[in-house]
């Protein structure tokens, strides 16, 4: 069986850079065998990508693409602060929080990114509870972000 560690970079990702963790806060907490991932905003590098409301200034695909990188960012943040992506035995939640349009419904589906990385890097171990919220704003005025719980392997 391939690792999750092969798998991620078979599938075309790299590990970079984490995100740096605010001045307030830690980008993964672990709480036993819990880790807690903080919301993640699609930057790619030091680029950021999709700022705007979807649909009406980032399209559903771009949003989706970009809630996909947000879910890369956390698994480098978690890979950042447990070693190896092999620590992970399953991804418990997923929360993803889309900057909609007032009448924009959809926002499972830009979501759906973010579900659809996990799963094709973790198999049936990235099966997991979700919620999609559509707001009014979010940080850095991006389109999405994306936060996780994560169950971690016993040492």
């Amino acid at each position: 069986m391939i690792s999750y560690e092969e798998q991620f970079t078979k599938l075309g990702y790299s590990f970079g850079e984490a995100q740096a963790p605010g001045p307030m806060m830690d980008a993964v907490v672990i709480d036993g065998e819990t880790a807690y991932a903080s919301g993640q905003v699609p930057f790619e590098g030091k680029t950021l990508r999709g700022v705007g409301k979807v649909p009406s200034q980032v399209s559903l695909s771009e949003a989706s693409e970009c809630a996909a990188l947000c879910a890369l960012n956390v698994l480098r943040a978690v890979r950042h602060a447990v070693g190896s992506l092999d620590r992970i035995e399953r991804v418990l939640r997923i929360t993803g929080y889309v900057n909609a349009d007032p009448t924009f419904t959809e926002a499972h589906l830009v979501i759906n990114g973010a579900s659809q990385l996990v799963m094709n890097v973790f198999g049936s171990a990235g099966r997991h509870a979700r919620t999609a919220l559509g707001l009014a704003q979010l940080p850095l005025g991006v389109c999405v972000e994306v936060e996780m719980i994560l169950k971690l392997k016993s040492k």
